[in-house]
This record gives C-alpha cells, structure tokens and sequence, in this order.
C-alpha cells in the first residue's frame, strides 16, 4: 500500500492524502486524485517526474502521444516503478486549460494489501478558480508601433519598388 499526499499549487492549504495499491498505474492515480479534489477525472491531464527540489522533469501523460510505436502513458506506468522510493515526487497537471498544478509525493509504503483507493485526508476546500492561472495580457500594439515606425519610415511613401533603396538593409 502506498500512500500518497498531493497539494494544490494555491495560497490556501488543498490538501489530499490517500492509499492507493503499488500495483496501479499512474492512470488509476489520476482518476483517485482527480475524484478527491472534486473533478470528474476527464480533463486532460499529466504526471511529471520531480526531484527532490520539484523540478519538472519528464512528461507522463494520459494518453499515449507517441506517433508510432507504444511510448509512454499513464496506463503503462505502475506506481511502484515510477515512485519506488519514500518522499518520491510528482507534478500533476490536470485540465491544460485550467492548469490545476498539485504537487504529489509518496509519504509511505506498507506492505499491507489494499484493493480500492480512499481518501484518508482531506484538508480545504477546492478554489472554484485556479488562482494561479491568470495571465497578465497587456496591449503590445503600441510597443511594437514604436520599435517598428523608426525602420518603416522610408515605405510610408513609396510608389513603387524602384523607390526602395534596397542597399540600405
């Protein structure tokens, strides 16, 4: 049995832990963790592999993206090889459009035998938005007028190519 906390990335604590069997996929982890923090788990989503600081590493996603041949997935990795080890990290993105980023770690592994996974914690309440999925838009227009009317000026006027001076740029 593993055990397994996951934190969403947000200022206020949204905290599940749960064991799930060694033996699942990632897949199964998804769909546990997704159904904990009150998604319905149909959302595209990956794993990332982190290291100890939560650097993001190599993409597991849910389906297979390989174009030929079989490549990695959710549904090929077993829990017990991709964390084989207490205090093993992953990032978990789920639904790309809102970015729901939840940073998850084995904090203990038993023998003991389980078939379901189950929540055996849960602290806070899901946001009803990621606060962390904003972008700061602005309007580059004017900016890109500036740099550019300075180069352009020459073709303001022009009539025909044989006014361009072409030597110059």
């Amino acid at each position: 049995m593993y055990k397994v906390r996951a934190i969403l990335d947000t200022e206020e604590d949204v905290i599940r832990t749960l064991t799930i069997n060694e033996n699942q996929s990632l897949e199964d982890l998804h769909f546990s963790l997704a159904k904990s923090f009150g998604f319905d788990g149909q959302e595209m989503a990956s794993f990332y592999i982190a290291d100890a600081e939560w650097n993001q590493g190599d993409e597991i996603p849910l389906f297979n993206m390989a174009e030929v041949g079989e490549g990695v997935s959710m549904a090929t990795c077993v829990l017990k090889d991709t964390l084989p080890n207490k205090n093993d990290k992953l990032i978990y993105v789920y639904d790309f459009f809102n970015m729901w980023t939840f940073y998850v770690e084995l904090v203990d592994a038993s023998n003991e035998a389980i078939e379901d996974s189950k929540v055996i914690l849960a602290v806070g309440e899901m946001p009803k938005e990621n606060e962390n999925n904003t972008f700061d838009i602005q309007d580059l227009s004017k900016d890109l007028d500036n740099d550019f009317n300075d180069d352009f000026d020459d073709f303001n006027n022009f009539q025909s190519l044989d006014d361009i001076d072409l030597d110059k740029y």
